[in-house]
């Protein structure tokens, strides 16, 4: 498997990360054995540690640090939201504008990894910027509807809640296409048997922060999979 890097410098490394792999190990998926993690390391010959994650089925931009301090000065930039992603995701249904939403989650906890975790934790905060980039209407009959509607939409997480991207696209009755927890069967199957296309199309597409050590402003950009390339080429924007 190939990692791009996207950026890369004494302090930090930045890949795009493809769907369907893991950035690290994970008893939750104890049979897997490629990891981001380990790719990069064995890619550039030094030790890297994760300062942010992606959901396994969710490509795009992944932060690696090359050492402690550099991991503790990017929490603290991520921890103070002055790290700035944004996503690009399909969804069904016409979600047209631009607005936030601000909907609580209640942490979810994985039954081995947090099995000494309170379970009866109060919902924190969770905030999403979103705006709607293109839309289009397909000619496939899903459910009760003789055709299917979609959305581009971009999203910019304000907090980093657990799948949030995820959780709030259903919340809002737009789940992402290819979400196979939060979203919906018949379109996830419309979209697998008429266009091919079987991954979450959900990806960190831009990431922007200022470099701990240098002060200068990095912009760092992540090109599409193949599928979701695909997709895009439906939507006039």
């Amino acid at each position: 498997m190939t990692l791009p890097i996207l950026y890369q410098d004494e302090h930090l490394v930045i890949i795009n990360k493809p769907a369907g792999l893991l950035v690290h190990r994970s008893w939750i998926d104890k049979d897997e054995t490629s990891f981001a993690l380990q790719l990069v390391r064995d890619k550039i010959g030094k030790y890297v540690y994760p300062v942010h994650r992606l959901d396994k089925p969710t490509s795009g931009i992944l932060i690696f640090a090359l050492d402690k301090n550099t991991t503790q000065m990017m929490n603290q930039l991520f921890m103070d939201h002055k790290v700035k992603k944004e996503y690009w995701t399909v969804v069904r249904g016409y979600f047209k504008g631009e607005g936030v939403i601000n909907y609580s989650l209640k942490e979810q906890l994985d039954k081995m990894t947090d099995s000494k975790a309170k379970i009866n934790k109060a919902a924190v905060q969770a905030i999403t910027h979103y705006k709607c980039l293109a839309t289009i209407e397909l000619p496939y009959a899903v459910s009760r509807y003789p055709v299917a509607r979609y959305s581009l939409v971009q999203l910019e997480p304000k907090t980093g809640r657990k799948h949030q991207l995820r959780r709030h696209m259903k919340h809002v009755n737009h789940p992402i296409i290819g979400d196979t927890t939060y979203g919906r069967t018949e379109h996830n199957r419309l979209f697998r048997e008429k266009l091919a296309t079987t991954e979450l199309l959900l990806t960190a597409h831009k990431v922007s922060f200022t470099h701990p050590y240098s002060n200068k402003k990095l912009e760092i950009k992540a090109s599409f999979s193949a599928d979701f390339i695909k997709i895009l080429n439906l939507f006039t924007f």
